[in-house]
């Protein structure tokens, strides 16, 4: 059982859900309102109910057609708005190109295996949204509502986004991206203390961590737990299988996160770690630690209270360091920032010339 500081975590994140979560003009369909997490200045609800009414329709209706495709995707765009998120925060940072000025965030080791469809898919819904309302959606703000509908058209919950972040007008160094990217051999006492920074608690770990419940996890990520010795807090069949899509400690292969419902957004994610079929160091260390094993019991027990808490956490990470108001702004390429854009700044251009003309 979890210590009585850890049973307390839950306890006091069992809020009573807020009636005042409004369903967002342009949501295709009502949303639960799972979570009563704080709204950061700047952030609304409501943000585009005039300049961008059919944004959440337009981004659903085109990732129902990529997940159709391939519902691999899904977790790419959910894995994509963590990494952005918790390096400098939630500013599109990730999504920018290199430069002159150094290498960008996805140059950076914890970022190389973020999947290139990600960020092709962002841009493409960019380029659909601002087809539709003009220049006026960040791109911070598409990669978390592609997040949201990653969750919920994998089968997870439904739920209302804050909107209005501006993109950020710089990428992070390789250094600070490495320092706020946990790696997957990280044991829950290192988690604990890095989320704290991010005013992240026990119960918004294993919850976001539940976001491993789709996708696939690379060989090199966890053969150490197989090589030179077995961790002895995983399943022996499950090691078993382990090792032979990982061989040896330089395979390259990939295998899923959850295999029971690899790609459904449940919580047989906590049913694999009470069964010590985690993948990673970092999943399986939550139900080794007397701090957060409770947490994940009561989530593999409760589906409903997993959605809950997994949506408060969200919300709550979604709006680490956002920029709003004037800060930062709204790019038209998210890849490149606008100072940066050639095709963007030849326009402005040639529109001062026409100004300058008619005057």
């Amino acid at each position: 059982m979890a210590s009585s500081k850890a049973v307390s975590l839950p306890s006091i994140l069992l809020l009573a859900i807020s009636s005042s979560l409004l369903l967002l003009p342009g949501t295709v369909s009502k949303a639960h309102s799972y979570s009563s997490a704080h709204i950061v200045k700047g952030l609304s609800l409501s943000f585009y109910e005039s300049k961008c009414p059919d944004l959440e329709s337009v981004v659903r209706k085109h990732l129902k057609k990529v997940f159709k495709e391939d519902i691999g995707q899904s977790a790419g765009l959910l894995r994509l708005h963590f990494h952005d998120c918790f390096v400098q925060g939630c500013d599109g940072s990730v999504l920018l190109d290199g430069s002159a000025s150094g290498p960008s965030e996805q140059d950076a080791p914890p970022n190389l295996t973020l999947r290139s469809e990600a960020f092709e898919i962002i841009n493409d819904l960019r380029e659909l949204v601002h087809q539709q309302c003009g220049r006026v959606v960040s791109c911070a703000d598409i990669t978390a509502l592609a997040a949201r509908e990653a969750v919920y058209l994998s089968g997870g919950p439904e739920y209302n986004v804050p909107l209005g972040r501006r993109d950020g007008l710089n990428f992070a160094t390789t250094e600070a991206t490495v320092a706020n990217l946990p790696a997957p051999s990280s044991n829950a006492s290192f988690l604990l203390t890095f989320l704290a920074t991010k005013k992240l608690d026990a119960t918004d770990l294993v919850a976001l961590s539940g976001g491993h419940t789709i996708g696939r996890g690379h060989c090199s990520s966890f053969t150490d737990r197989l090589y030179p010795t077995q961790d002895p807090t995983m399943d022996p069949t499950f090691a078993d299988d382990l090792k032979e899509v990982c061989p040896t400690t330089e395979s390259t292969n990939t295998t899923m996160l959850d295999t029971r419902t690899p790609n459904k957004f449940d919580n047989k994610y906590y049913v694999d770690l009470v069964n010590r079929q985690g993948l990673f160091t970092s999943d399986q260390d939550l139900y080794t630690d007397e701090r957060t094993k409770g947490i994940v019991e009561s989530f593999a027990e409760d589906q409903e209270l997993f959605y809950e808490k997994f949506v408060h956490s969200m919300i709550k990470m979604g709006q680490l360091s956002v920029l709003t108001g004037r800060k930062g702004e709204i790019r038209a390429n998210c890849s490149v920032r606008n100072s940066d854009n050639v095709q963007l700044v030849s326009v402005v251009e040639e529109e001062d010339l026409e100004t300058a003309a008619e005057l």
